[in-house]
């Protein structure tokens, strides 16, 4: 069995949610040398979270970004956690729910993704700088 780890860091994206799928193949080349296998994305933050969907309708981006404001409001009167600015517990809240890590199949040196999925980077903050993954290939 192979394995490889490879940290990268992602450029500053705005708040929203960004599809970074093609940021992640340039990060580990060695995908291509694993026939059968699984890559795991993790990001290193509490504030920003990844996520698998739709892919070529950008519409979908920005539709995740109102629902979520919605769900999960900024200035809520009961959140005590406030002194990095009204952003911040909402990005812990939304990180948490969507989640720190991805695991996907790799196939014939390939990420097996379905023909619309994409990996998006889910910026919570309003000024995050740049976010740090990483990134386990592991197969034969």
């Amino acid at each position: 069995m192979k394995f490889y780890q490879k940290q990268l860091k992602l450029k500053s994206y705005p708040r929203g949610f960004h599809l970074i799928t093609n940021d992640i193949i340039e990060g580990i080349h060695e995908i291509k040398e694993i026939s059968i296998g699984q890559l795991q994305v993790f990001i290193k933050h509490t504030s920003a979270s990844l996520t698998i969907n739709e892919n070529a309708d950008y519409t979908v981006r920005g539709d995740f970004e109102s629902h979520f404001n919605m769900m999960v409001p900024e200035n809520a009167s009961y959140y005590k956690h406030t002194y990095e600015g009204s952003d911040d517990m909402p990005a812990h809240i939304k990180a948490s729910l969507l989640g720190f890590a991805l695991q996907i199949p790799i196939t014939n040196g390939k990420l097996n993704l379905g023909i619309w999925q994409g990996i998006y980077l889910c910026e919570h903050r309003n000024d995050a700088n740049g976010r740090q993954l990483v990134l386990t290939a592991f197969g034969n």
